[in-house]
């Protein structure tokens, strides 16, 4: 196995690192987590004139048509930048629920809406706080219609479209529940923006009362095709926490060569060394799983759904950590809002959420590889 990255693909992260770092600097963040503007529109037009939003799309549906790596790649930069755009949103999750089990007039509609940055793109989950399960999904689907609510829908407020789960069938079980496609401007459809640790990524609350919906996928099938589509968003998601926890890092570092302390820079000091060097173990054990993840979700393997928990669980860890520790070491200062830390410990505890809490993909990941032990 070779985990590495190609030429090319190290080149395209090149090349997303210098547009993130002349569009994407601090200040555009802060200017979205202070201002009015749910997301930076300047910056998503950007990276919608580069490809990034279509990378993992077909060409033959307006997009790049290259693969998961090179999406891995660009997520990690993102990451690196604290991008205020709603990219996990339309490209990890709504792009791969289409691709996954749209139907070809689906995938001709959105797609290359979606790979143009014409259109944006969300998942609607969950229902309440905490571990989703087949259980927690109520919201009702009863001839093409949604009644119900769903929470905490990360870019609710902007997305032109949500993949919705819903149940089709009273019950607990997972064979109740189905996916459906729902335009968010639609009659029966009402949104409202909520509070999160991070501005700079917005979320909403949609309530459905009667909302026309489109089947997406086969009915009772919807539980199944979550899994798999979490799975590789999980794999993603991990590359823009990694990115995250990298830069915190080193800014963490270069705190602590400038800062001065009884004559000498602080990270002389045994307690700030320490520190430093378990903030990179984390990093370099989180970019281990995600590369891991990367080849799993690129070869299709069988290893996908354990290497993919892996990654979660170890690039939440590693930007937490690293989020947590880069304040610490700067202090006092570090605790101020002139200082860019808090921007990075926002993005880490946010991300620690999207896709399911911690304890869920640790729960995930240990039942995953029992169940292959036992398969063994």
């Amino acid at each position: 196995m070779d985990f590495e990255f190609s030429q090319d693909q190290r080149e395209l992260g090149a090349q997303a690192r210098r547009f993130l770092a002349d569009k994407c600097p601090p200040a555009a963040v802060r200017a979205v987590l202070e201002g009015d503007e749910p997301f930076d529109r300047a910056l998503w037009q950007g990276l919608a004139e580069l490809g990034y939003l279509g990378i993992a799309v077909p060409e033959a549906y307006g997009g790049l048509g290259l693969g998961y790596l090179e999406l891995c790649v660009v997520a990690e930069e993102l990451g690196r930048a604290l991008a205020p755009v709603p990219f996990s949103s339309s490209v990890f999750l709504a792009t791969e629920f289409l691709l996954a089990a749209g139907t070809e007039a689906q995938k001709q509609t959105w797609l290359p809406r979606l790979a143009s940055g014409g259109a944006i793109g969300t998942f609607a989950y969950a229902e309440r706080l905490g571990h989703v399960t087949p259980k927690t999904i109520q919201l009702a689907a009863a001839d093409g219609r949604l009644t119900g609510s769903k929470t905490a829908v990360p870019d609710g407020d902007v997305a032109d479209f949500a993949i919705v789960a819903a149940r089709t069938s009273p019950g607990s079980d997972a064979r109740g529940i189905s996916l459906f496609l729902v335009e968010l401007t639609a009659e029966g459809v009402t949104r409202q923006a909520i509070e999160t640790i991070d501005p700079s990524r917005s979320h909403a609350m949609i309530a459905f009362a009667g909302a026309a919906a489109e089947p997406l996928g086969e009915a009772g099938d919807g539980w199944r095709i979550v899994e798999a589509v979490l799975d590789r968003a999980a794999v993603l998601t991990a590359f823009e926490q990694i990115g995250g926890a990298d830069r915190a890092l080193e800014m963490a570092r270069d705190y602590a060569l400038d800062r001065m302390a009884f004559g000498r820079p602080i990270g002389s000091f045994q307690a700030v060394k320490h520190m430093l060097a378990d903030m990179y173990v984390s990093a370099t054990l989180a970019r281990s799983n995600g590369y891991y993840g990367a080849w799993a979700l690129s070869t299709g393997a069988a290893e996908l759904p354990e290497a993919a928990a892996s990654a979660r669980v170890a690039a939440t860890q590693a930007f937490q950590h690293c989020a947590k520790n880069n304040i610490q070491t700067h202090g006092g200062m570090g605790f101020t809002w002139a200082f860019d830390c808090h921007l990075f410990y926002r993005r880490s505890n946010l991300l620690a959420l999207n896709l399911g809490s911690l304890s869920q993909w640790e729960d995930k990941l240990i039942q995953r590889l029992r169940e292959r032990n036992q398969a063994a």
